[in-house]
């Protein structure tokens, strides 16, 4: 395929910014940095990032990820009073959660979820929180433990559509995914439900379409799309570029089928603008950006 389109140029991060967060972060990982995310000049621009908690080597080795695959490192017991020290220092009004997948742990590193939540809730109260689950092998009893800490927000990415599964996300099944995030509507309908699909690996525009309308139909109100890009040359080539006005269409499909609120565009992610798409949520405004 040809490089890539001029639309995918980003920009360099704002040193200084980059640094106050890398500082107060204090060597906790984030996604930013372990998934080579192309937006981290902007959200570190802004004083924004998204913490990884589990360590930074994940059990699983999906054809689209860049984040290492190894046997993970044993847990660090102070891992959630740290990243909870670490929102604070950072002022952080809304802060986004992630980890790596640890098919090592019984409950998949839910009860740290868990423990990472009443932190943050301990030392910064004020604080809204996204968590972006892994799909801890399917447990109900696992999801329940995260449920039960009420954060605003539970995101979990199908990533793809289900013929792709095999390719892109091997140690994983579509339905499991998607009955995670059904399951969190069935226990606790407060809580706001988030997924995201990344383009580009050979799916169709039906197939795009139909797994939109099934996560909707699962309750989720928020929906994230955005473009494959490939991180190293290991991982699974880019089938399609697409450009930013069919991110756009697509966009407006997903908002007429009922989503609350939408991101949709070439370096678009799962925890892109997050905080906004909260504040769209609470202000009823989906119509525009």
């Amino acid at each position: 395929m040809a490089g890539k389109p001029e639309w995918l140029r980003v920009k360099l991060p704002n040193p200084h910014k980059y640094q106050h967060i890398l500082k107060h972060l204090a060597g906790l990982p984030t996604v930013c940095q372990s998934a080579s995310c192309p937006n981290i000049g902007e959200c570190f621009g802004r004083g924004t990032a998204t913490i990884m908690i589990l360590g930074d080597i994940c059990t699983r080795n999906c054809g689209f990820c860049a984040v290492k695959h190894d046997s993970p490192k044993p847990l660090d017991p102070k891992e959630p009073q740290r990243v909870a020290q670490a929102i604070k220092a950072l002022g952080l009004r809304y802060a986004v959660i992630t980890s790596v997948t640890r098919d090592d742990l019984e409950d998949g590193g839910a009860a740290v979820f868990s423990m990472v939540i009443k932190e943050i809730r301990r030392y910064y109260p004020h604080c809204l929180i996204e968590v972006l689950i892994p799909d801890f092998g399917g447990s109900e009893e696992a999801l329940a433990k995260v449920i039960a800490e009420k954060p605003e927000v539970i995101n979990h990415n199908l990533e793809t559509v289900p013929r792709l599964y095999s390719l892109v996300r091997p140690q994983a099944d579509y339905y499991r995914s998607l009955g995670l995030l059904a399951g969190v509507k069935r226990e606790d309908k407060n809580i706001l439900t988030k997924s995201g699909l990344i383009l580009g690996m050979g799916e169709t525009r039906l197939e795009v379409l139909e797994t939109i309308k099934v996560l909707q139909k699962a309750g989720c109100d928020f929906l994230t799309l955005g473009q494959y890009l490939q991180p190293r040359p290991d991982k699974l080539p880019v089938s399609r570029y697409l450009p930013p006005e069919e991110f756009q269409e697509l966009r407006q499909l997903a908002i007429e089928m009922g989503f609350k609120g939408v991101e949709a565009g070439p370096l678009v992610r799962s925890s892109y603008r997050a905080e906004a798409q909260f504040q769209v949520k609470m202000y009823g405004d989906f119509s525009h950006g």
